[in-house]
């Protein structure tokens, strides 16, 4: 198993499955729009005793404009 541990934009600090460790983009749905995360670092913890594989991504953009919400 692996984890996508997300830097920066609204999705700061959430940690996500990565299907995949060699993906370089990570786009995730944020309410109505999506937010697109880049790879920043490699692999980490890939021997076999020392937990998930660990991958950090780092916000680039959104597809549409992200306004905080009144509640």
């Amino acid at each position: 198993m692996a984890i996508a541990r997300l830097h920066d934009g609204p999705l700061d600090g959430q940690i996500l499955p990565l299907e995949d460790i060699e993906q370089d983009r990570l786009i995730a749905p944020y309410g109505a729009t999506q937010v697109i995360y880049r790879r920043g670092s490699a692999a980490a913890n890939t021997g076999a005793s020392d937990g998930p594989t660990e991958v950090g991504f780092w916000f680039v953009e959104s597809s549409d404009d992200i306004t905080p919400s009144d509640d």
